[in-house]
């Protein structure tokens, strides 16, 4: 659970960030490439993302983890812009302190010890330096370059609707109802995460970032001095796909497979195994490992009803079938 305690100021002082954050986006992806969750709807992506990585990529990998990234790589300037090069300068400039503070944190549990060249950086070597920009710009170019103008799109709608609902229920409810299981209790706003934080704002305020590659629990960035910065998933809750690249429909069977895709429109209605098997042109046996897929990822539900099963789509599955389905 994360707890953040607010004061008076502060709820003054919750804003929305305007534009996405390359380097955000960067740092979630891979850490949503170290996952081994959520492998139904992003067990492709992570394969093909992987066979794409360029070489000079693989010492981000020893910094980004599945748990996260070291926080004098969370660089949420405003000045950034939509390219990652200002963002990757203000790391540059990121506190000698902090960085050898980061990397012995990020190493103190590791199996092995930190390669050269994260020795290097601990102890400010430009060459080193040098090696993490290079890491990090073809990272961005290869696995976020793609779709950014659909990470655009996306934080506007988002935008938008955060700025709608504080406008009609105010900031306390749209804090409340921003991450799924949050709440707000008088000043201290509770939300799901595993381990324990307890977080003071003392006047500094509140970043909101969503995240759109990003499945997992909210993302605390708390430097002293800036604004708390807190990253949600956000978005459709699949891999995000270049606009031009065959649309929803095409995005959604490229991840779940097409058959899976004719499951989810067919079970709008409830069907029974047989039924399903019926109306795809398949084998019991293919229908029911196919609902039973989607039901691990949450999509479908599946209920015994005497000597028969009966299966449903349920709204997460239908959400990801709305753009197929009125596009």
């Amino acid at each position: 659970m994360i707890r953040i305690r607010f004061s008076a100021a502060d709820f003054a002082r919750v804003r929305f960030a305007p534009r996405p954050v390359p380097l955000q986006a960067l740092n979630t992806a891979f850490m949503m490439l170290f996952r081994g969750d959520d492998h139904l709807l992003f067990g492709r992506w992570r394969q093909r993302l992987l066979r794409n990585l360029p070489a000079a990529v693989e010492p981000l990998g020893d910094l980004v983890t599945a748990a996260g990234a070291p926080l004098f790589l969370d660089e949420f300037g405003e000045e950034s812009g939509d390219a990652p090069e200002h963002g990757l300068d203000a790391v540059r400039a990121a506190p000698p302190g902090l960085v050898r503070t980061e990397l012995e944190r990020v190493y103190a549990g590791h199996p092995a010890p930190p390669p050269p060249w994260v020795r290097d950086l601990h102890r400010g070597d430009a060459g080193a330096w040098q090696v993490l920009r290079r890491a990090q710009h073809a990272a961005f170019e290869t696995a976020v370059r793609p779709v950014w103008p659909l990470v655009q799109d996306l934080h506007r709608a988002e935008f938008t609707r955060h700025a709608l609902a504080v406008a009609e229920h105010g900031v306390g409810a749209a804090l409340a109802a921003l991450v799924p299981g949050g709440r707000l209790r008088g000043d201290v706003w509770e939300l799901p995460a595993p381990g324990e934080r307890d977080l003071a704002l003392r006047g500094r305020g509140v970043l909101l970032l969503p995240a759109f590659q990003w499945t997992g629990h909210p993302l605390v960035a708390d430097l002293p001095g800036r604004p708390l910065v807190l990253s949600y998933a956000a978005g459709p809750g699949l891999p995000l796909s270049p606009k031009g690249a065959g649309g929803r429909e095409g995005s959604l069977a490229e991840v779940l497979g097409r058959t899976r895709v004719d499951v989810l429109a067919v079970l709008a209605q409830e069907h029974t195994t047989s039924g399903l098997a019926r109306r795809l042109g398949v084998s019991n046996a293919t229908a029911s490992a196919h609902a039973a897929a989607l039901r691990g990822a949450g999509l479908v539900t599946s209920a015994r009803a005497g000597r028969a099963v009966l299966h449903r789509r349920t709204d997460l599955g239908s959400l990801l079938l709305r753009g197929r389905e009125h596009g």
